[in-house]
Protein backbone atom coordinates (compact mmCIF):
# COMPACT_ATOMS: atom_id res chain seq x y z
CA UNK A 1 0.00 0.00 0.00
CA UNK A 2 1.23 3.31 -1.19
CA UNK A 3 1.45 5.61 2.48
CA UNK A 4 -0.17 8.92 1.62
CA UNK A 5 0.51 11.71 4.19
CA UNK A 6 -1.58 14.70 4.74
CA UNK A 7 0.04 18.05 3.18
CA UNK A 8 1.65 19.71 5.68
CA UNK A 9 -0.38 23.06 6.18
CA UNK A 10 2.36 25.60 6.42
CA UNK A 11 2.96 28.03 8.72
CA UNK A 12 1.40 31.01 9.54
CA UNK A 13 4.59 32.89 11.28
CA UNK A 14 6.55 31.67 8.27
CA UNK A 15 4.19 33.28 5.82
CA UNK A 16 4.46 36.45 7.50
CA UNK A 17 7.56 36.60 7.46
CA UNK A 18 7.71 36.35 3.73
CA UNK A 19 5.33 38.89 2.72
CA UNK A 20 7.51 40.90 5.38
CA UNK A 21 10.66 40.62 3.42
CA UNK A 22 8.95 40.84 0.04
CA UNK A 23 7.26 44.23 0.90
CA UNK A 24 10.92 45.78 2.59
CA UNK A 25 12.18 44.38 -0.57
CA UNK A 26 10.19 46.28 -2.46
CA UNK A 27 10.65 49.66 -0.10
CA UNK A 28 14.03 49.31 -0.53
CA UNK A 29 14.00 49.78 -4.09
CA UNK A 30 11.62 52.53 -4.04
CA UNK A 31 13.81 54.51 -1.46
CA UNK A 32 16.97 53.65 -3.88
CA UNK A 33 15.20 55.39 -7.00
CA UNK A 34 13.90 58.15 -4.91
CA UNK A 35 17.27 58.62 -3.71
CA UNK A 36 19.05 58.52 -6.82
CA UNK A 37 16.26 60.98 -7.91
CA UNK A 38 17.10 63.57 -4.85
CA UNK A 39 20.41 63.05 -5.87
CA UNK A 40 19.99 64.44 -9.48
CA UNK A 41 17.68 67.48 -8.23
CA UNK A 42 20.92 68.58 -6.09
CA UNK A 43 23.38 68.32 -8.52
CA UNK A 44 20.99 70.31 -11.04
CA UNK A 45 20.23 72.93 -8.26
CA UNK A 46 24.34 73.27 -7.11
CA UNK A 47 24.66 74.16 -10.85
CA UNK A 48 22.40 76.70 -11.11
CA UNK A 49 22.78 78.29 -8.24
CA UNK A 50 26.75 78.26 -9.00
CA UNK A 51 25.67 80.18 -12.82
CA UNK A 52 23.74 82.52 -10.74
CA UNK A 53 27.09 83.19 -8.76
CA UNK A 54 28.60 83.65 -11.60
CA UNK A 55 26.43 85.96 -13.43
CA UNK A 56 25.80 88.03 -10.32
CA UNK A 57 29.70 88.43 -9.99
CA UNK A 58 30.30 89.44 -13.72
CA UNK A 59 27.71 92.06 -13.25
CA UNK A 60 28.93 93.52 -10.19
CA UNK A 61 32.39 93.86 -11.66
CA UNK A 62 30.97 95.65 -15.08
CA UNK A 63 28.68 97.61 -12.93
CA UNK A 64 31.80 98.70 -10.84
CA UNK A 65 33.75 99.58 -13.90
CA UNK A 66 31.42 101.11 -16.25
CA UNK A 67 28.20 101.27 -13.92
CA UNK A 68 24.67 99.61 -14.77
CA UNK A 69 23.89 99.67 -18.56
CA UNK A 70 20.78 102.38 -18.62
CA UNK A 71 21.53 103.77 -15.40
CA UNK A 72 23.38 106.52 -13.60
CA UNK A 73 24.72 106.68 -10.03
CA UNK A 74 23.44 109.63 -8.05
CA UNK A 75 26.62 109.91 -5.64
CA UNK A 76 30.27 108.54 -6.04
CA UNK A 77 32.66 109.01 -3.33
CA UNK A 78 36.29 108.58 -3.31
CA UNK A 79 39.16 110.30 -1.85
CA UNK A 80 41.04 110.14 -4.98
CA UNK A 81 40.61 110.10 -8.68
CA UNK A 82 42.95 109.99 -11.36
CA UNK A 83 42.65 110.50 -14.84
CA UNK A 84 44.85 108.45 -17.62
CA UNK A 85 44.97 108.62 -21.24
CA UNK A 86 44.80 105.72 -23.10
CA UNK A 87 48.58 104.85 -22.87
CA UNK A 88 48.19 105.09 -19.61
CA UNK A 89 49.82 108.11 -18.48
CA UNK A 90 48.55 110.21 -15.73
CA UNK A 91 46.96 112.95 -16.92
CA UNK A 92 45.16 114.41 -13.59
CA UNK A 93 43.96 113.87 -10.76
CA UNK A 94 41.63 115.08 -8.32
CA UNK A 95 42.39 114.57 -4.68
CA UNK A 96 41.45 115.74 -1.30
CA UNK A 97 44.85 116.16 0.99
CA UNK A 98 45.48 115.36 4.76
CA UNK A 99 45.74 119.17 5.67
CA UNK A 100 42.55 119.14 3.99
CA UNK A 101 43.26 120.72 1.15
CA UNK A 102 41.38 120.29 -2.45
CA UNK A 103 43.30 120.23 -5.58
CA UNK A 104 42.46 119.44 -9.06
CA UNK A 105 45.68 119.08 -11.57
CA UNK A 106 45.55 118.71 -15.23
CA UNK A 107 48.41 117.95 -16.84
CA UNK A 108 49.80 117.95 -21.14
CA UNK A 109 51.22 114.80 -23.03
CA UNK A 110 54.83 114.52 -22.75
CA UNK A 111 55.18 117.87 -20.38
CA UNK A 112 55.41 119.53 -16.80
CA UNK A 113 52.96 122.01 -18.26
CA UNK A 114 49.26 122.42 -17.32
CA UNK A 115 46.83 123.65 -14.47
CA UNK A 116 46.37 123.55 -11.02
CA UNK A 117 43.35 124.34 -9.27
CA UNK A 118 43.39 124.51 -5.24
CA UNK A 119 41.55 125.10 -2.02
CA UNK A 120 43.62 125.93 1.09
CA UNK A 121 41.89 124.68 4.40
CA UNK A 122 42.27 128.51 5.26
CA UNK A 123 39.62 129.51 3.17
CA UNK A 124 42.48 130.91 0.54
CA UNK A 125 41.50 129.38 -3.06
CA UNK A 126 43.58 130.09 -6.46
CA UNK A 127 44.47 128.84 -10.00
CA UNK A 128 48.11 128.05 -11.12
CA UNK A 129 49.24 127.77 -14.85
CA UNK A 130 52.58 125.68 -15.46
CA UNK A 131 55.19 126.01 -18.31
CA UNK A 132 56.82 123.07 -19.50
CA UNK A 133 59.61 123.00 -17.29
CA UNK A 134 56.82 123.12 -14.51
CA UNK A 135 57.36 126.53 -12.81
CA UNK A 136 54.02 128.51 -12.11
CA UNK A 137 53.86 131.24 -14.86
CA UNK A 138 50.49 133.22 -14.02
CA UNK A 139 48.36 132.96 -10.62
CA UNK A 140 44.91 134.10 -9.94
CA UNK A 141 44.40 133.73 -6.26
CA UNK A 142 41.68 135.03 -3.57
CA UNK A 143 43.32 134.88 0.11
CA UNK A 144 41.32 134.80 3.50
CA UNK A 145 41.20 138.45 3.75
CA UNK A 146 39.31 138.81 0.35
CA UNK A 147 42.55 140.33 -1.52
CA UNK A 148 42.27 139.45 -5.04
CA UNK A 149 46.15 138.71 -6.83
CA UNK A 150 47.31 138.40 -10.26
CA UNK A 151 51.19 137.57 -10.58
CA UNK A 152 53.16 136.90 -13.51
CA UNK A 153 56.41 135.11 -13.44
CA UNK A 154 59.05 134.87 -16.59
CA UNK A 155 61.01 131.90 -17.06
CA UNK A 156 63.02 131.37 -14.60
CA UNK A 157 59.88 131.28 -12.08
CA UNK A 158 60.71 135.05 -10.68
CA UNK A 159 57.64 137.35 -10.08
CA UNK A 160 57.45 140.41 -12.51
CA UNK A 161 54.03 141.79 -12.24
CA UNK A 162 51.10 141.09 -9.58
CA UNK A 163 48.33 143.29 -9.90
CA UNK A 164 45.89 143.60 -6.79
CA UNK A 165 42.89 144.13 -5.49
CA UNK A 166 42.60 144.50 -1.64
CA UNK A 167 39.35 144.81 0.92
CA UNK A 168 38.20 148.17 1.26
CA UNK A 169 38.81 148.70 -2.64
CA UNK A 170 42.45 149.98 -3.66
CA UNK A 171 43.75 148.33 -6.07
CA UNK A 172 48.00 148.29 -6.79
CA UNK A 173 49.68 147.23 -9.87
CA UNK A 174 54.05 146.54 -9.92
CA UNK A 175 56.79 145.48 -11.67
CA UNK A 176 59.87 143.91 -10.72
CA UNK A 177 63.09 143.34 -12.53
CA UNK A 178 64.78 140.01 -13.48
CA UNK A 179 65.62 139.96 -9.64
CA UNK A 180 62.73 140.12 -8.36
CA UNK A 181 63.17 143.34 -6.86
CA UNK A 182 60.23 146.10 -7.16
CA UNK A 183 60.72 148.55 -9.52
CA UNK A 184 57.88 150.38 -10.43
CA UNK A 185 54.21 150.72 -8.18
CA UNK A 186 50.95 152.32 -9.23
CA UNK A 187 47.60 152.28 -8.30
CA UNK A 188 44.66 154.14 -6.67
CA UNK A 189 43.93 153.84 -3.11
CA UNK A 190 40.83 153.25 -0.62
CA UNK A 191 40.35 156.62 -1.01
CA UNK A 192 40.62 157.04 -4.50
CA UNK A 193 43.63 158.70 -5.04
CA UNK A 194 45.83 157.43 -7.42
CA UNK A 195 49.77 157.01 -6.93
CA UNK A 196 52.81 156.36 -8.31
CA UNK A 197 55.81 154.17 -6.48
CA UNK A 198 59.54 154.52 -7.56
CA UNK A 199 62.81 153.97 -5.81
CA UNK A 200 64.88 156.09 -5.66
CA UNK A 201 68.39 155.41 -7.34
CA UNK A 202 71.18 155.82 -5.34
CA UNK A 203 74.35 158.51 -5.69
CA UNK A 204 77.31 157.90 -8.09
CA UNK A 205 75.67 154.97 -9.51
CA UNK A 206 78.21 153.05 -11.98
CA UNK A 207 75.98 150.91 -14.46
CA UNK A 208 77.24 147.68 -15.62
CA UNK A 209 76.19 147.17 -19.43
CA UNK A 210 74.29 144.13 -19.52
CA UNK A 211 75.40 141.50 -22.53
CA UNK A 212 71.54 141.07 -23.34
CA UNK A 213 71.36 144.85 -23.50
CA UNK A 214 73.81 145.62 -26.13
CA UNK A 215 71.41 145.32 -28.81
CA UNK A 216 69.34 148.04 -28.10
CA UNK A 217 69.30 151.58 -28.53
CA UNK A 218 71.70 153.62 -26.68
CA UNK A 219 68.97 156.46 -26.23
CA UNK A 220 66.78 154.43 -24.38
CA UNK A 221 65.29 157.00 -21.41
CA UNK A 222 65.36 156.58 -18.11
CA UNK A 223 62.75 157.32 -15.06
CA UNK A 224 63.78 158.28 -11.97
CA UNK A 225 61.11 158.95 -9.78
CA UNK A 226 59.22 162.00 -11.04
CA UNK A 227 62.23 163.48 -13.19
CA UNK A 228 63.02 162.28 -16.91
CA UNK A 229 66.68 162.47 -18.03
CA UNK A 230 67.79 160.53 -20.94
CA UNK A 231 71.09 158.67 -20.22
CA UNK A 232 73.48 156.68 -22.28
CA UNK A 233 74.91 153.19 -21.44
Amino acid sequence: MTDVRPEATPDPLLRQMRELERGLTIRTGELERENRRLRRIWMGTLVSVALLLGLATALVIVAARHGLPGTVADVIEARQFMLRDKSGTIRGSWAAADDGSMRLQLQAPGTKAGLSLSVLPGGASGITVRDSAGRSRAVLGLLPDQTVSMLFADENGTTRTVLSLVRGGASTLVFADRSGSAKVGMGVDARGQSTLTMPDPPENRVETPDPQESGRADSAPQTTGSEKAPSRR
